[in-house]
């Protein structure tokens, strides 16, 4: 890996996040480096989704920065995060049902492209519009599916486009909301495959919160894990299944077991 792919991509320093008298993060200092597939792991209520609206602008920090390729986004709302180049996707799948699989990604495609304002053009003589919408649907090997109704598509290809309305925005840093919750063994495996094979085709950084554990130390490069708003520990996959720590905040279930 060159130096610019170890660079940090994004730095969250001291961040911290109250609720009236309740801390959900606590002085959380992190980096994300440019390539690599990050997990961040924790039990219930340790503050993941709390992270994840804090760097996504659903919530301002109570204190600290969150750098993004240098600049500091901390309070910046969503919509400007996302031109800035971060996308996020969540547990709950966010797609247009009644819209086939290709009009759902090509939305994203004119919205990206600012198209949206010209209201009055057929939007099929937008230049580049196709073409773009094609090339990701064929990361995502939906091709053959473009012109069915995402209503009729099974839930794991329903993520699929879900993953895909967000590349479409051409986003530097990716933020994946427990991408396998409520999938089948099947569906599991081809979506660790699916990330994998973006991360290595595609300039994004991808950011992960997944529950399962054999998801999680079979797709990442780095594991994160937070318990009680503040950072527990952080490491590669290995070091992470043998901290005791990390084993007792689980409260004594094996880690990736």
């Amino acid at each position: 890996m060159n130096s610019d792919a170890e660079q940090a991509i994004l730095e969250v320093q001291h961040i911290s996040k109250s609720f009236g008298n309740v801390v959900a993060l606590n002085e959380v200092s992190l980096s994300v480096k440019k390539d690599q597939i990050t997990s961040l792991i924790g039990p219930n209520g340790s503050g993941k989704t709390t992270f994840y609206n804090v760097i996504t602008g659903k919530y301002a920090p109570s204190s600290g920065r969150i750098l993004f390729r240098g600049r500091n986004i901390a309070g910046l709302p969503p919509h400007k995060i996302v031109k800035l180049g971060i996308a996020r996707s969540f547990q709950i799948t966010n797609i247009f049902p009644e819209l086939t699989v290709f009009e759902n990604i090509r939305s994203s495609v004119i919205a990206r492209s600012n198209s949206r304002m010209m209201l009055f053009r057929d939007v099929g003589s937008f230049s580049g519009l196709a073409e773009k919408t094609i090339a990701v649907l064929r990361l995502l090997s939906l091709e053959e599916q473009q012109d069915v109704p995402c209503s009729k598509l099974s839930y794991g290809d329903m993520r699929k486009v879900e993953i895909g309305i967000a590349l479409a925005t051409d986003p530097s840093l990716f933020f994946l909301d427990e991408p396998t919750a409520g999938m089948t063994q099947e569906e599991t495996r081809r979506m660790v495959d699916l990330i994998k094979r973006l991360s290595e085709q595609t300039a994004t950084t991808f950011f992960i919160t997944e529950h399962d554990m054999s998801v999680v130390f079979s797709i990442s490069d780095r594991v994160i894990v937070l318990s009680y708003g503040g950072i527990l520990a952080d490491g590669t996959p290995d070091e992470i299944k043998s901290n005791s720590k990390v084993k007792e905040a689980y409260l004594g279930a094996p880690v990736g077991g």
